[in-house]
């Protein structure tokens, strides 16, 4: 609680006190089946409710149900709510609800110390203990010394608040989660009404079910109100957000409305082909919910086949999407090429997680880069772009859409795990705000139609509907003649054709924001990121320029190609910090784009994102 702003002089009916502090963060943990995710969702919708801004972190495995009471089977989700504007979900948590053993060891150490621990006693008994690694009991042994810790018989508790009701045993114990989430909501002084409705709405066809929960989570508020192990109240007060209408929104669910907003801009139907794989796969869903906007999903039997339907649907003269993660990334990359030979307007997501191989499916990673920027034989350039948070997602989504139709290219939406499924405040745009998408399709003249004829601007070709009179040209992955497409084996053609789609996604950096440096324009140290890094990033330079540090920050949605004025920012600063979520991807291309700058690289491959900390720590080194 090292947050504290003041403390106020009024008292609740027990006579607790009351103080109010700016940020908190919070971590749930327990068993894949105990409701994790469900409770910090639940608390995060309140948050929203009640004005706070807020960055979410959700982290569990990747086992569809590892076994109960073990280590790889704990499931947590971390939030940090604020009355100021934030953009991670906080170092370290001040609170820790740890429903089993299990839930403490691995989390104890993401908690601050003095923080406060809120365990489930009931389930500290030797099997648990043994199932989880503990040697002896941690609640009785000291480990737990340097923290506050509220020992609470969650489970005896729940069953003696739903004991007049008909439920099973079983159902009763699924309750408790939401009398942890009660005594949480108390504690921070938060409404039950929003978290009520909810339970009702989603249990409606099992009202005794939903009355239990509703119980469960009025007997937990009123446990924390009378119990005397709880003094204190805390309370975060509104943030002072933008005026406007704000919505709790993740990056997976900012991606699949940017992308029918896009539509929607180029009066195109949304196509979306895909296979199932984390952490893509809600957007998957997202977009099925979608179909009265006229978005078409086709979930396909593997990966090609997924992204030959998206190719499909862009030679069809619509918006063709695909979405997967790095190993379908693996998978597609010939087809991909295939669009690049074809020069169509093809839009990739690849959502990226823990590699190699299938790694580490629900964690977190930024190692794509290089693939999805060299991974398919021949000279094959195409355009990347990034979100850096989860609504910045929307935005992203639309501009990925904007330069596949602009350009007649493949774009790559390179998001990742912790931005895919993070939640955050999203304020919704005005409609006149949105980028124009336009579409100009090829149409029959007096002359012979040339499908390669290019626009002198952007190098792009025609889009031609296929079926269309007088517009019949060849299609395929054979090296293609100069306007004609006919299929050609002349070296001087194929020269110019590599030349020519180069410099197609060359001139994209004309058409995109040039790069923006928060902070002093020259100096000793620029810190240079790009996608979710943005928050540990932003974070980490503001903390520091408040204590007078001379450092900057720019962050890149664009990574191919990069904005124009990047070389110039970069050659203003003597040394350059670049952390990622791999070993220097991006290090290596600013070194390759930019010889004779000086770059540093701080990497981390945990399968987690930054700490602040952890940035402010080599930011201080390089001072």
């Amino acid at each position: 609680m090292d947050k504290l702003q003041s403390q106020s002089g009024s008292q609740n009916p027990l006579n607790k006190e009351k103080i109010i502090v700016s940020a908190i963060t919070i971590r749930f943990a327990g068993d894949s089946g105990d409701g994790m995710q469900l409770t910090g969702d639940q608390f995060t919708d309140t948050a929203a409710v009640m004005g706070n801004d807020f960055a979410t972190l959700p982290d569990f495995p990747a086992e569809i149900r590892a076994p109960v009471g073990t280590l790889p089977g704990v499931s947590s989700f971390q939030i940090q709510f604020s009355e100021s504007i934030i953009f991670t979900p906080g170092d370290y948590s001040d609170v820790l609800v740890a429903m089993n053993p299990a839930a403490l060891k691995v989390n104890l150490t993401n908690v601050k110390k003095n923080g406060m621990i809120i365990v489930n006693e009931s389930v500290f008994n030797e099997v648990n203990l043994k199932k989880a690694g503990w040697k002896v009991n941690p609640l009785l042994d000291g480990t737990l010394q340097n923290f506050q810790v509220l020992k609470v018989p969650l489970s005896e508790l729940t069953q003696n608040s739903l004991k007049d009701l008909p439920l099973k045993l079983s159902e009763v114990e699924r309750c408790k989660n939401f009398f942890a989430l009660g005594i949480v909501f108390w504690l921070y002084s938060r409404t039950l009404d929003h978290t009520t409705t909810w339970i009702r709405n989603r249990f409606a066809k099992r009202p005794e079910i939903a009355n239990a929960n509703v119980v469960a989570m009025n007997a937990g508020y009123n446990y924390a109100d009378i119990t005397e192990i709880l003094q204190t109240q805390y309370e975060i007060r509104k943030a002072d957000l933008e005026p406007g209408v704000y919505r709790k929104i993740t990056g997976n669910e900012a991606a699949a409305i940017g992308f029918i907003a896009a539509a929607q801009l180029a009066g195109k139907t949304l196509f979306y082909g895909s296979y199932p794989i984390t952490p893509a796969s809600n957007i998957l869903h997202d977009l099925a919910k979608h179909k009265h906007f006229g978005v078409k999903t086709f979930q396909a039997e593997d990966e090609i086949a997924a992204v030959g339907s998206a190719i499909g649907a862009s030679f069809g003269g619509e918006l063709g999407i695909t979405g997967t993660s790095g190993p379908g990334i693996c998978l597609k990359s010939e087809a991909i090429n295939l669009a690049v030979m074809a020069e169509l307007p093809l839009i990739v997501i690849d959502v990226q997680r823990a590699g190699p191989s299938t790694g580490m499916p629900t964690k977190t990673e930024q190692t794509d880069l290089l693939q999805v920027m060299f991974g398919r034989n021949g000279e094959s350039p195409i355009a990347i772009v990034a979100p850096k948070t989860p609504s910045d997602s929307f935005q992203m989504a639309i501009e990925a859409a904007r330069l596949a139709i602009t350009f007649m290219t493949p774009v790559v939406f390179l998001s990742e795990g912790n931005i895919a499924n993070g939640a955050e405040p999203w304020k919704l745009p005005a409609l006149e705000d949105l980028p124009k998408i336009a579409v100009k399709h090829a149409e029959p003249g007096a002359t012979p139609f040339l499908p390669y004829e290019r626009d002198p601007g952007t190098l792009a070709r025609k889009w031609a509907i296929p079926g269309t009179k007088g517009l019949e040209h060849r299609i395929g992955g054979l090296s293609k003649a100069d306007l004609t497409g006919n299929v050609s084996y002349d070296p001087e053609n194929n020269q110019k054709m590599i030349n020519l789609r180069a410099e197609k996604i060359n001139r994209i950096a004309n058409y995109i924001p040039e790069a923006v440096v928060e902070g002093p324009s020259t100096g000793k140290l620029l810190v240079l990121g790009w996608g979710g890094t943005y928050g540990a990033i932003y974070e980490a330079v503001r903390n520091l320029r408040a204590e007078n540090k001379t450092v900057a920050h720019t962050h890149l949605n664009y990574l191919n190609p990069f904005p124009k004025n990047l070389g110039d920012i970069l050659r203003r600063f003597e040394s350059i910090l670049i952390p990622e979520l791999n070993m220097g991807q991006l290090l290596f291309l600013i070194r390759a784009k930019f010889p004779g700058v000086h770059t540093v690289g701080l990497n981390k491959v945990q399968g987690q994102p930054f700490r602040v900390a952890e940035v402010e720590e080599k930011i201080r080194l390089l001072l």
